[in-house]
């Protein structure tokens, strides 16, 4: 007997639901499916609704030996076989062990015409055999407008479907019928009529946001039950489809008190001592101050302790930066052949904001590294919405802070000299540690400064230190000495006020010493 089946006594209470296991989709509908209803999965051409119906009868019979039937009214069972191949489901050996059959309603490829009255009759019994003949638990029909665009009576066929989805309800059969709609946020559906012939609905989208498309899933309904509120980013890969339920990620996991080093011993003391284990780091600052410097010497450093390193690369090809690090004296080609260093190199635009998640997510559970850099989450921002960027670096943070790593990020910012607005990056809030780096005119000539600007939980330095780069790597000098709102790029001389120090000299010698006249 399957864990989520209902006795007799919990169906009186609620309403039970059946896991689709699609990562991440049983978190945002609290559990899956209801057991026993019909859900509609709507959207427009290409947004998944094939794959997510696929994978849920899929994953029915592989995980928790229910058979499945999936009836389908637009493709061939040749066709369905050899796309869902691509993502490592072998529906043909599921068919040869008689757990799984499809149903294939598509066109007559002769286009011959249909004539006569409109009935499903026909359909609904050979069904119900499957269903008897193979003891099927799940149902998926893909998809319902097709068949509307088969015939033109639409009040029949709408008459039909309602019988048909009945019917299915009597069976106890949990059925999963996909339908298309026209507008990623208009009806729910082509015709009107789909959406209230289910218990529950879900939308899938596929939203050109910028210049990259956006997948996102929305449950709209799930009658008698709750579930998460919104839309939330998914992706498809050789795996099916990948939903992110940012919202439902809970950091339950301790903070640890345990430092660890940067990499640079003066930045480690600016710091009280390195970053704490599991933190988020954020070096912000102009192109050219030294970002990838740090997030590299930072990475050297996990690789000379012993640990495992990830570094994502957005900006720079993987010759540059082997070049940068090489002039710096660091060897990331020694530490990738000792299996301590995992470099990808990737451009921004290769892959919309949720693929570079989920490949960032499978290399760390796969290479399992303690420590993981991205640089830069400017590049990444490029051409996508706030929302989209701000989902994806919460799906990021998250991820590696339930994994206990330690994270360090940088970001470009727009402004060449003084400081920028870290608000605008969406970021401040979530990050542990800032580091600002900036570009400073002094006397004439252009110096970097470097500043930790933020540090969660531990005393920090508050100076602003020049810093230079040279061919041993960064060179993190004294803080800037008699010269005031350094910040804003073009610092100032501080004026002293030499009868001021005299006064407050000789009243604190006063005060040490007594009065002149009691000598």
């Amino acid at each position: 007997m399957n864990p989520y089946h209902p006795s007799a006594n919990s169906l009186a209470k609620s309403v039970q639901k059946i896991p689709t296991l699609i990562e991440g989709f049983d978190d945002v509908s609290h559990g899956g499916i209801p057991l026993g209803r019909t859900t509609l999965v709507s959207g427009t051409s290409g947004t998944g609704k094939t794959v997510f119906s696929t994978q849920f009868i899929y994953n029915g019979i592989t995980a928790f030996d229910e058979p499945g039937i999936f009836v389908t009214f637009e493709e061939s069972t040749a066709d369905i076989i050899k796309n869902a191949r691509s993502f490592g489901w072998d529906l043909q050996a599921l068919i040869d062990k008689e757990s799984l059959f499809i149903l294939d309603a598509s066109p007559d490829p002769e286009g011959q015409e249909v004539v006569g009255s409109f009935d499903l009759s026909a359909l609904i019994e050979r069904i119900q055999y499957a269903i008897r003949k193979y003891k099927a638990k799940r149902i998926s029909i893909d998809s319902m407008t097709a068949v509307f665009q088969q015939y033109e009576a639409a009040s029949v066929v709408r008459r039909e479907i309602f019988r048909l989805v009945a019917r299915l309800k009597q069976l106890g059969i949990t059925t999963l019928m996909t339908a298309e709609r026209l507008d990623e946020y208009g009806p729910v559906a082509r015709f009107g009529v789909e959406e209230f012939v289910s218990d529950n609905v879900i939308i899938v989208r596929n939203v050109l946001q910028g210049e990259r498309r956006r997948r996102t899933v929305e449950i709209l309904k799930l009658r008698g039950t709750t579930h998460m509120k919104g839309e939330y980013p998914f992706t498809i890969n050789n795996q099916g489809v990948n939903v992110f339920p940012l919202g439902a990620m809970r950091l339950t996991q301790r903070s640890s008190n345990q430092r660890v080093s940067s990499g640079v011993a003066t930045l480690d003391q600016m710091c009280g001592g390195g970053f704490f284990r599991d933190s988020i780091i954020l070096a912000t600052g102009a192109t050219g101050t030294g970002k990838t410097l740090l997030v590299s010497k930072f990475i050297e450093e996990a690789c000379r302790s012993g640990e495992k390193a990830t570094f994502f690369a957005y900006e720079e090809s993987r010759a540059q930066l082997f070049r940068n690090a090489t002039s710096w004296g660091i060897n990331f080609e020694e530490y990738e052949k000792n299996g301590l260093l995992k470099i990808i190199c990737a451009y921004p635009e290769s892959d919309s904001l949720e693929d570079h998640l989920q490949i960032i997510k499978e290399e760390i559970f796969d290479f399992k590294p303690a420590r993981l850099a991205v640089d830069s989450l400017s590049a990444l921002a490029r051409g996508v919405s706030d929302n989209s960027f701000r989902q994806f670096i919460i799906g990021v943070t998250g991820f590696a802070k339930q994994e206990g790593i330690t994270g360090f990020f940088t970001n470009t910012s727009d402004q060449f000299m003084g400081s920028s607005s870290l608000t605008d990056s969406h970021i401040s809030t979530i990050t542990d540690t800032i580091i600002l780096l900036q570009y400073v005119e002094v006397h004439g000539e252009m110096s970097r400064a470097i500043n930790v600007f933020k540090m969660r939980g531990s005393a920090h330095e508050k100076g602003i230190r020049e810093f230079s780069i040279s061919g041993q790597g960064p060179d993190i000098k004294d803080s800037f000495r008699n010269l005031e709102r350094i910040t804003s790029g073009s610092p100032t001389q501080i004026r002293v006020d030499e009868k001021s120090d005299l006064s407050r000299i000789v009243k604190g010698v006063e005060g040490r010493i007594g009065p002149a006249d009691d000598l």
